[in-house]
């Protein structure tokens, strides 16, 4: 899958995942930060969305870690993560 499919895929996620209702994909820049001062979401959110991820892609993601916060930061940079994490 090509990573911009992949990064629609996932905003698509993200926004089912958390119900976030008024939100449509184009909303979630690929490069803006999607905790804190970016998107706004939380720790809550994370565990959301690391439960769809494991159950959409059949991954699995580490405990919280710096090397996870970096991959959880922005659309682009979970999509490689996917990306990668899926070819293992």
């Amino acid at each position: 899958m090509a990573l911009e499919a992949l990064e629609h895929e996932l905003r698509v996620l993200i926004i089912e995942a958390l119900a976030l209702e008024d939100m449509k994909p184009g909303d979630l820049p690929r490069e803006e930060l999607l905790f804190g001062d970016g998107v706004g979401l939380d720790s809550l959110d994370a565990l959301e969305i690391v439960l769809a991820l494991e159950e959409r892609y059949g991954i699995t993601v580490a405990e919280d870690d710096d090397e996870t916060k970096q991959r959880f930061a922005t659309i682009a940079s979970l999509a490689q993560f996917v990306a990668e994490a899926r070819t293992r």
